[in-house]
């Protein structure tokens, strides 16, 4: 599945241009500004979040006592919004060109969204009542944007394989918007259910673009044999993972005869089945494959521990939730950027050894996040996983800027 590009010609070479012209490379479709912007910001926002958890004596807005937006609240919206669901939306924006063979949003419209998304950052730190409200406000008409502009490409090529998004995105822009409100009219636990809400529903979205995409790399990256989804698990995975996200959200509200441990599990597993029939042991000499299959393991595995999490006080529900966020979320967001970046610039699909490394980082975020607080060494997990993740996502940012800024060889 390659998203494309025009390549630029020598007579209409943009590489020269200021990068706030529209016509500069950074704003040719969404996922050259949408990438780099994100994973800059994810290294800053961690390093915040760290900093203000490990008595640095760090003072911000979002730390001060009179807060709006309460420091959990702000670190869980901005790593899942302000962080993954951008990388997902530019990706999107872009992948749905191929989708339909119908141009996407290029230019103006994707600086226009840039300048809201920088707008809504700085709101969210500034963290007044009034700062807040306008932050509600801009990320609305963000995600209004952003879902026009599919609903438009899609309903015009009568593309209804990919009609799916419509609802997927809604459904984060919804939790996007309850998790602020939530925030801004202090009910933190309501917020925070809400974030977790919508990691359950990356979740999904994992699942319906790794699902496409993993297999399909594979058979052409690594040379395997292509085989057909199985029926019974494909009919069975969303529904089982749905009616878990559902109990999850309803759970909060009303008193119900069963917990989503079951389903958790039961998802899990399914994904566990799913992935070992795409041959990823095949795949250990091409670090843009691995990478997205040791994604996907660890979304199996993490829905599994939060499914444990319920049935023992062994397996801490945070840990297990950030085994996602960090372990599958973040990792298939770097091995992603990383090969689209590649590939719908011109370039070949091998990536250099540090951004090698930065998979493995990721990887180890993930399982030290998970790890060490299961023995006792909570505020070590969180600093230790954070200094991984801002190593990986730096040699990311660093690596790909003169190549998302240039035009497509």
């Amino acid at each position: 599945m390659m998203i494309s590009e025009p390549p630029v010609n020598a007579e209409n070479n943009t590489s020269a241009l200021s990068i706030f012209n529209d016509r500069h490379p950074l704003w040719q479709l969404s996922f050259r500004a949408f990438f780099l912007a994100a994973s800059l910001f994810s290294v800053v926002a961690v390093a915040l979040w760290v900093a203000s958890l490990s008595d640095l004596s760090f003072e911000s807005p979002i730390t001060a006592k009179a807060l709006y937006l309460p420091s959990l609240v702000w670190h869980a919206h901005e790593m899942i919004f302000g962080f993954a669901a951008t990388v997902a939306i530019g990706f999107i924006l872009t992948a749905v060109q191929t989708w339909t063979s119908s141009p996407s949003i290029s230019g103006r419209p994707v600086m226009a969204l840039l300048a809201i998304w920088v707008m809504v950052r700085a709101l969210l730190w500034y963290n007044t009542i009034t700062s807040l409200a306008f932050a509600i406000a801009l990320q609305s008409l963000w995600w209004l944007a952003i879902i026009g502009y599919y609903v438009r490409i899609v309903l015009r090529a009568k593309n209804k394989r990919n009609y799916l998004f419509i609802p997927l995105l809604s459904a984060l822009a919804t939790v996007n918007l309850l998790v602020l409100g939530c925030g801004l009219a202090g009910k933190t636990d309501l917020a925070l259910y809400f974030a977790r809400s919508a990691v359950l529903i990356f979740t999904l979205v994992m699942a319906v673009v790794g699902g496409r995409v993993i297999p399909f790399f594979t058979v052409r990256g690594a040379g395997t044999e292509p085989k057909q989804p199985l029926p019974s698990l494909e009919m069975a995975l969303l529904p089982v993972a749905i009616a878990g996200i559902t109990i999850f959200i309803l759970g909060q509200f009303i008193s119900l005869p069963i917990t989503p441990a079951l389903f958790m599990l039961s998802a899990g597993i399914l994904h566990l089945v799913r992935c070992a029939r795409w041959s990823g042991m095949k795949t250990l000499d091409v670090p843009l494959l691995w990478s997205l299959h040791l994604a996907y393991l660890l979304m199996s595995l993490g829905l599994i521990a939060l499914g444990l999490s319920y049935l023992t006080p062994m397996v801490q529900f945070s840990a297990a939730l950030h085994l996602i966020t960090i372990g599958a979320v973040g990792l298939m967001i770097i091995a992603m950027m990383s090969r689209v970046s590649l590939g719908h610039t011109g370039r070949a699909l091998i990536t250099k050894r540090h951004i090698n490394l930065a998979f493995y980082l990721v990887a180890a975020a993930a399982l030290v996040r998970f790890i060490l607080p299961h023995l006792g060494y909570t505020l070590l997990s969180w600093q230790l996983s954070a200094l991984l993740w801002g190593i990986a996502f730096s040699l990311f940012f660093f690596t790909y800027w003169p190549i998302l800024t240039k035009p497509r060889q």
